[in-house]
C-alpha cells in the first residue's frame, strides 16, 4: 500500500502571508474595506491600517477614510490582495466621499420605495 504524505498548512499561516499587504475585505453586512493588514489573531480578528470603506453605487465609487480599524474575524466573508497596478475598478468612476454618500442615500430611498410598492402590489401575483 502506497501512502503519500501531504503538507497541511497550519491554521493562520495563510493570513501570515498577507501581512503588510493591501487587502480588500468583504464584510458580512456587504461593506467593502481596503487597507494594509498589520496584525491578526487566532480568531482571525484583523488590524487594518489606512482603511477606507469603498462604496459602489451604479457606475460610481467612492472611498470613505476610516483610519486604523480592528475588524472582528466573524464579520469577514472574504479577503484578498489588491493589485496595486490597477488604479480603479474597470467601468467605474471615482467620485468624492460626499457625492458617493449622497448617491448611496438616494439608492437606499429608491430600494425602500420599490419594496413598499411590491408589498402593496403583492396581491397581483406578478411572478
Amino acid at each position: 500500500m502506497d501512502v503519500t504524505l501531504q503538507e497541511v498548512p497550519l491554521p493562520g499561516t495563510a493570513l501570515a502571508e498577507e501581512l503588510d499587504q493591501r487587502l480588500l475585505i468583504v464584510l458580512r453586512d456587504g461593506r467593502k474595506v481596503l487597507g494594509v493588514l498589520r496584525s491578526f489573531d487566532q480568531f482571525a480578528n484583523l488590524v487594518i491600517e489606512g482603511a477606507v470603506e469603498r462604496i459602489i453605487v451604479g457606475d460610481q465609487y467612492g472611498d470613505i477614510p476610516l483610519g486604523l480599524q480592528v475588524i472582528r474575524g466573524e464579520n469577514v466573508v472574504l479577503l484578498g490582495r489588491v493589485d496595486e497596478e490597477k488604479d480603479a475598478p474597470e467601468g467605474l468612476t471615482q467620485v468624492s466621499p460626499a457625492a458617493i454618500k449622497e448617491a448611496q442615500k438616494g439608492e437606499k430611498e429608491l430600494n425602500k420605495l420599490k419594496s413598499t410598492i411590491r408589498a402593496r402590489m403583492d396581491f397581483l401575483d406578478l411572478d
